[in-house]
C-alpha cells in the first residue's frame, strides 16, 4: 500500500474524541489498525492476543450448545469474530456505546473482521454497557428479561482504569450481582484488563461468583522487542 498514514474515521463523542487509523508499519512490513480516544491508544491490530482469548477463555467452560453471547465493545472485533467461530454459538448481542465503531464494521473497514457485521448471528445494539447492567434493563431492548450464557467484555483499561468514572460501580460487589443477574445459571462473565491479576478485584468476584480464574496472556510486542501481558478473568455463574 502507498499510503503510510491514513484516518480512516474519527468523531467527537461524550468521552473524548475516537478515532480510526491506519498506518504502515516499515519495520514489519504490515498494515497497523489502531483506535485511538483523544491522544491515549486504545488498541492495535498488532497485539490481537488478548482480545481473542478473552472469546476463548469465556466461552471454554460452557458445555452447552446453542449459545447466546453477548460482547461489550465492539472495538476491533477481534472478541466478537473469535466467538462467531464457536459453532455452539447461536446469537451474539454486540452491544456498543459510539455508532461510529458499529459504522466501522458495517462499512467493512477492518479486513481482518471480514464477514462479523453480515454474519446472521450477529446483533448490534448502540447502548451503554454498563447503563445497562445498572438499570436492570438488559442487553437486548427486544427482551428486557433475557438472559445469556456467556458476557465477554472489553471496555476499560482494567478495573481500577476506566474510561469514565460511571463505569467505576460496575466493578463492585453491587455492580457485578446486576451483571450475574443476566446470566442463565452456570453462565460465564469474561473481562479483558491491561493490568497484571488483581487480588482485590478477584476477591470482588469470588463474591458474587462460585468460580473465577484469572488467566495472564502473553504475547511478543514487536515494538519493544520484548513479550508483553494482558489478564483475562474468567468468572461462573
Amino acid at each position: 500500500m502507498g499510503t503510510r498514514f491514513e484516518e480512516l474515521a474519527w468523531r467527537e463523542t461524550p468521552i473524548g474524541e475516537i478515532s480510526l487509523r491506519r498506518r504502515r508499519d516499515p519495520s514489519l512490513d504490515v498494515d497497523v489498525y489502531e483506535v485511538k480516544l483523544d491522544d491515549e491508544f486504545l488498541m492495535s491490530s498488532l497485539f490481537p492476543v488478548a482480545e481473542i482469548e478473552l472469546a476463548r477463555l469465556g466461552l471454554a467452560p460452557l458445555t452447552a450448545g446453542d449459545l447466546d453471547v453477548v460482547v461489550g465493545g465492539l472495538g476491533l472485533g477481534y472478541t466478537a469474530r473469535t466467538a462467531l467461530e464457536d459453532p455452539r454459538v447461536r446469537s451474539l448481542l454486540v452491544v456498543e456505546a459510539i455508532e461510529d465503531v458499529i459504522d466501522w464494521h458495517r462499512r467493512d473497514l477492518l479486513p481482518f473482521a471480514a464477514g462479523l457485521a453480515a454474519d446472521p448471528r450477529t446483533r448490534f445494539v448502540r447502548a451503554d454497557f454498563f447503563a445497562a447492567v445498572a438499570s436492570g434493563a438488559g442487553f437486548d431492548p427486544e427482551a428486557p428479561e433475557r438472559r445469556f450464557h456467556a458476557v465477554l467484555l472489553d471496555v476499560d483499561h482494567s478495573p481500577r482504569q476506566v474510561l469514565h468514572p460511571s463505569h467505576a460501580d460496575f466493578y463492585t460487589v453491587e455492580g457485578l450481582r446486576r451483571l450475574a443477574a443476566l446470566l442463565h445459571p452456570e453462565g460465564v462473565f469474561a473481562l479483558w484488563s491491561n493490568d497484571p491479576p488483581d487480588p482485590a478485584f478477584q476477591r470482588t468476584l469470588t463474591e458474587v461468583f462460585p468460580t473465577s480464574v484469572a488467566h495472564v496472556v502473553r504475547f511478543p510486542n514487536p515494538l519493544q522487542g520484548r513479550e508483553a501481558a494482558n489478564t483475562v478473568y474468567v468468572a461462573r455463574h
